[in-house]
């Protein structure tokens, strides 16, 4: 419904601004735009139950082949940012419990904060000034080309991925902070101490595996984000990922292929969120043993 209040003329937009009406109507005829949007969904969602996402408007192929390229293209975008800004944040929370109330836990807690509320685009116009014209140490473009080896695409998808690392690392470092310091404030931490163990066996043992359960869920939302929510980034950078592909399909009015997209971003946080959900019993063994 929130589709069909969207400006454009399918048609239109498809023949250019320069055709005359009675083409234009013919062709949102051929398309079945011209029905009403309650026939239209059900047309959409009968065949989407059955596997079929329809056919593109605009570009006249199968939604599930253009949505299967883009998604893929945003999994490759999210899985750079994804290594770099987990274990960063789990790190800098980690790091800025063990010095709670110091010089560097304030530095890590502020800095990560503030870079989260800097938006995506400002910072990476920034980054592209400095690590793109000034130092001439990453590539402009996010794409590598067909072709191109996983090193080289790594490459080229540094860049658009670190103002993702801004955004995300306060979010994951606050998150991993909270915990560690409730994990350090524990009782089992305190009689793991007291038998002898070193600190670095009791983090890793015993602080680190409760620590990082209300981490979880935070990354977890996080990377729902990482493949769906990537519009300024694709757009900034002109990455043809999903976010960009629903970006273009709303603006074209582009019905099947908009719905399709929505729907598959959909997919991907219920199953990331299943994910977490099953991680929480395996860092966790008292929820195996209360479902048992």
């Amino acid at each position: 419904m929130l589709a069909q209040l969207l400006p454009g003329d399918i048609g239109r937009a498809i023949l250019g601004p320069l055709a005359d009406q009675a083409s234009v109507d013919q062709l949102n005829h051929e398309l079945g735009v011209d029905r009403p949007w309650y026939e239209q969904y059900w047309s959409w969602i009968t065949a989407a139950l059955q596997g079929d996402l329809g056919t593109s408007y605009a570009l006249q192929q199968p939604v599930a082949t253009i949505v299967g390229h883009a998604l893929w293209n945003s999994f490759k975008l999210a899985a750079v940012a994804f290594l770099i800004v987990v274990p960063l944040g789990i790190a800098g929370g980690v790091i800025s419990a063990l010095r709670y109330g110091r010089l560097s836990d304030r530095v890590i807690s502020v800095g990560g904060i503030s870079a989260t509320v800097v938006p995506e685009f400002v910072s990476g116009i920034v980054l592209i000034l400095v690590l793109t014209i000034w130092l001439h140490v990453l590539p402009l473009s996010a794409d590598a080309g067909p072709g191109a080896s996983a090193l080289s695409q790594v490459h080229h998808l540094i860049l658009p991925a670190l103002p993702l690392v801004f955004v995300l690392f306060g979010y994951i470092a606050r998150m991993a902070r909270a915990g560690t310091i409730e994990a350090l404030d524990s009782d089992y931490t305190r009689t793991a101490t007291l038998k002898g163990l070193s600190q670095a066996v009791v983090i890793r043992r015993h602080v680190l595996r409760n620590a990082l359960l209300p981490t979880i869920s935070v990354i977890a939302t996080q990377v729902g984000y990482l493949i769906g929510g990537l519009v300024v980034i694709e757009t900034l950078f002109n990455y043809q990922g999903i976010g960009l592909l629903i970006l273009n399909a709303a603006r074209a009015k582009d019905f099947p292929l908009l719905a399709g997209g929505i729907l598959v971003i959909g997919c991907v946080y219920l199953v990331v969120t299943l994910v977490a959900d099953l991680l929480y019993g395996v860092l966790n063994p008292r929820i195996r043993y209360a479902a048992e």
